[in-house]
């Protein structure tokens, strides 16, 4: 490598790419930061906005603000529409390109529908800072069209919340949600009793969040319908509409559908005209670089990575983030000279989900905790990694005032399209 020309490209801005960005600080490069949107999202506590909970500004920085003291690196807002491996270029969708000598994809992961793509407008998921004004949007609005419905059926229908997929996310929507309708919107309707709403959570499996011990998934269930929440489990959806969702035998009539059930990679894959998995993540080598392209790595949800059990690795912020520090070391080392392959190796510390304002579960293998003690510690751990000082205490004291007062601030219903569903 020619250490004073060297030019990196990073595509995306998430936990991998930012992460990986740091860790160049430096180093003897250039780099070209490239992102669709101006911020980079803390995607964890994303569905807090979702549910009134947390501000937009509370969760998203802009990027150039995060890179300003870094003259190495240039930040673009572009969108990306392919890349030339041939010609070492970034093709961008107004025309132009961006040269690499190295490229490094973290562009990572969409909503799945498994080839029910028609489902999408009636059962949004959650990926992005428009997903979550969107879900407030609909979650709020409902209430408010149920206030003025006199059919007891399509009332019913309004207060009637679909959550598919029993992961962490789908886990806690559903918890957030039920103590949003039963504790924070109590008495604020005159015509309904929002403590009548229904939040169904389905899962396909026999049960939900099924990377967690099976004792903790139980506990998990239990609280849930401790707080009010129907656990549907067993049941693959097959039809999602504008009058609600049908799983297994059941017909749910439900005008608020929410979809946590299955994630697809960015289109990096059909970019680089290589090798992926069934979600489209990027067949990478074990050192994260492109079969026949060390020049390039794909890192984060875009990646199928293998752990030593031979299962991938889960699509979560810490394997993004050590993905990024890996590849930096990388090059560090190539630009040393020494351009042998370096397997990543994932370190799993553990699993998180919070359900509702008072419990969560934790599983880091040698200790599991559930309850109060797992959500302050599960708060503790959110909170150290976000970013800045005003954001921690900001998030720190709206946390403390809804689980003092069961009330959330974040309850604006933003101009949108009409709603599909």
């Amino acid at each position: 490598m020619n250490e004073a020309s060297h030019h990196v490209v990073v595509v995306g801005a998430g936990f991998g790419g930012l992460e990986f960005t740091r860790a160049l600080s430096g180093v003897p490069v250039r780099i070209t930061m490239i992102d669709k949107r101006n911020h980079h999202l803390f995607q964890p506590l994303l569905y807090q906005v979702a549910t009134t909970a947390l501000a937009t500004s509370e969760v998203a920085w802009p990027i150039r603000h995060l890179l300003r003291k870094r003259k190495d690196v240039t930040t673009l807002l572009a969108n990306v529409s392919g890349v030339d491996r041939a010609g070492g270029r970034v093709l961008l969708d107004d025309g132009s390109a961006v040269a690499y000598d190295t490229l490094v994809l973290a562009t990572g992961a969409r909503h799945a529908y498994f080839d029910h793509d028609e489902w999408e407008p009636f059962a949004p998921g959650l990926k992005t800072l428009e997903d979550a004004t969107t879900i407030r949007r609909r979650i709020l609005l409902a209430f408010e069209q149920a206030e003025r419905e006199t059919d007891p059926e399509k009332r019913k229908a309004l207060l009637t919340l679909a959550i598919v997929g029993g992961g962490p996310t789908g886990v806690e929507l559903a918890g957030t949600i039920a103590e949003l309708a039963r504790d924070t919107l109590r008495g604020e309707f005159r015509n309904i009793d929002t403590r009548q709403t229904r939040v169904v959570l389905i899962e396909a499996a026999d049960r939900i969040l099924a990377n967690f011990a099976p004792e903790l998934s139980d506990y998990a269930r239990k609280a849930l319908e401790r707080l009010g929440v129907e656990v549907e489990l067993g049941g693959a959806v097959t039809r999602c509409d504008a009058e609600g969702v049908v799983f297994g035998d059941t017909v749910l009539p439900a005008r608020t559908i929410l979809w946590a059930a299955g994630v697809a990679a960015s289109p990096a894959a059909e970019w680089l005209g290589a090798a992926a998995d069934r979600a489209g993540r990027v067949l990478v080598e074990p050192d994260l670089t492109v079969p026949g392209s060390p020049e390039i790595f794909v890192i984060g949800d875009a990646a199928h990575v293998l752990r030593p059990d031979g299962k991938p690795v889960p699509g979560v912020a810490p394997v993004a983030k050590q993905a990024g520090w890996h590849v930096a070391a990388t090059i560090k080392a190539r630009l040393a000279g020494n351009a042998s392959p370096r397997p990543f190796r994932y370190k799993h510390d553990g699993d998180l989900a919070t359900i509702g304002k008072r419990a969560a579960v934790i599983d880091f293998g040698w200790i599991k905790l559930t309850g109060w003690p797992a959500w302050w510690l599960w708060g503790i751990a959110h909170i150290y990694f976000l970013i800045g000082f005003r954001n921690r205490l900001a998030v720190s004291l709206s946390w403390l005032w809804i689980y003092a007062t069961g009330q959330r601030s974040a309850r604006l219903i933003t101009q949108g399209d009409d709603d599909k569903g």
